[in-house]
C-alpha cells in the first residue's frame, strides 16, 4: 500500500515569462489590479500577490538560454477566479487588456473566458456566472 503522506504539500508560486518588465508591470498592476510585492530591476523580476491565497505570481525575462520553461507568449495554464468572469473581462478590456475569448457558460456549468498579457501569455478567468 502506498504511503498516504502527500509528496506535494502546497503551491508557493506560479511563474510566467515576459519580454518587457515595464510593460508587464503596468499590465499586472494597473490592468489586473494585482498588488506588487517585489520588483528586482537587476534580475528583471516581478512578484505579485494573488488575492485569496498565499501563492504568488512571479514573472521575469528569460535571460539565460539554459533556462527551461515555457517561453513568453504561450498558454500559461493558469486559471484565475472571479464571481463574474464577464464583468472581469470587461474591466480588463476597459483598462487596455486583450480579451481572447468572451465569457461563456461551459456544458459543465462553469463560466469562463480568456485574456492575454502584453506578451501573449493567455490566462483563463472562471466563475459561477
Amino acid at each position: 500500500m502506498p504511503n498516504s503522506e502527500p509528496t506535494i504539500q502546497g503551491l508557493n508560486a506560479v511563474t510566467v515569462h515576459i519580454t518587457d518588465v515595464a510593460r508587464s508591470r503596468r499590465f499586472y498592476g494597473e490592468v489586473l489590479g494585482l498588488k506588487e510585492l517585489e520588483f528586482q530591476a537587476e534580475r528583471q523580476r516581478l512578484v505579485y500577490a494573488l488575492p485569496g491565497t498565499s501563492t504568488v505570481l512571479t514573472m521575469h525575462v528569460m535571460s539565460d538560454p539554459r533556462e527551461e520553461g515555457r517561453p513568453a507568449g504561450t498558454v500559461s495554464g493558469v486559471v484565475f477566479s472571479h464571481s463574474d468572469p464577464a464583468a472581469a473581462l470587461s474591466r480588463i478590456r476597459e483598462r487596455g487588456g486583450t480579451v481572447i475569448a468572451e465569457a461563456m457558460k461551459m456544458p459543465w456549468g462553469l463560466v469562463r473566458g480568456v485574456f492575454a498579457d502584453p506578451d501573449g501569455n493567455e490566462f483563463i478567468i472562471a466563475g459561477s456566472r
